[in-house]
């Protein structure tokens, strides 16, 4: 059974109607329905819109998401449902954040969107955090001291373009090159582009299409590894590293 078929069904019985109340308020037959739950028909674009406004849930995660699984308040819905973000909690409903680190960071670019991806990552929860949707990422390179190579930067998700504030650093998903760290200038009304700038010299300021933005993430803090031997950049170390809170509170200045 596909997840649309599974999950129609899910939420129905969540909301305990019968196959006919539900019918009646898509304004559809209750074979049509009932062949959606079976698996025997898919429903078309404009019928995952009704769906979606009807429960409230995202169009993606009713076709990617298994919701038998998952709780519905633990969905965020991003604007104009563009993207949906797994919230993951603890036992105690502490908020966890996923960790990105550099072997996966390979697989970010096609894994964004998909919530199975996001299932892989290790999860911690860092309760110093603000409020908001937030994720760490390995960083590469030396474009922006005093980080180096294997540090980790946490961000939050930047929902709206008008919020990218210029001069801050911010995380980047682009469609060219994938996870980057830089300075960001904002430059929509002049030409409709992001000036990315490395704090180090030695790199070459560049402007990224906003087509081209996937995501944006506005720095929060840094773990950098930097007096850390080879042998202890492991993602076990680190993670031990993050749960006794040896986090830089810091913001990185020019």
């Amino acid at each position: 059974m596909s997840k649309i078929a599974k999950n129609i069904r899910h939420l129905r019985a969540l909301e305990s109607l019968s196959q006919e109340q539900l019918a009646d308020e898509l304004k559809i037959t209750r074979s049509r329905l009932g062949s959606y739950e079976e698996g025997r028909s898919e429903p078309s674009i404009d019928m995952l819109i009704k769906l979606s406004n009807y429960f409230h849930v995202a169009i993606d995660a009713m076709v990617k998401v298994d919701l038998s699984r998952t709780k519905l308040n633990t969905l965020m819905d991003i604007e104009n449902n563009r993207t949906l973000f797994p919230i993951y909690l603890d036992a105690a409903d502490n908020d966890l954040i996923e960790v990105v680190p550099a072997k996966a960071a390979a697989g970010y670019l096609n894994g964004y969107a998909d919530p199975e991806y996001f299932d892989s990552l290790p999860k911690m929860n860092l309760p110093f955090i603000p409020v908001g949707k937030h994720r760490a990422f390995s960083i590469k390179g030396d474009s922006m001291p005093p980080l180096k190579d294997g540090s980790y930067v946490v961000g939050k998700y930047v929902e709206s373009l008008k919020d990218i504030k210029s001069e801050r650093t911010y995380v980047l998903l682009t469609k060219q090159d994938g996870i980057v760290y830089k300075r960001v200038y904002n430059n929509i009304k002049q030409d409709g582009t992001l000036l990315l700038h490395s704090d180090n010299p030695a790199y070459q300021p560049y402007s990224v299409q906003l087509h081209d933005v996937l995501e944006i993430w506005e720095f929060t803090c840094c773990l950098n590894l930097s007096d850390r031997k080879p042998e202890e950049l492991n993602m076990g170390s680190i993670m031990n590293m993050l749960r006794s809170m040896k986090v830089e509170l810091a913001s990185i200045k020019r």
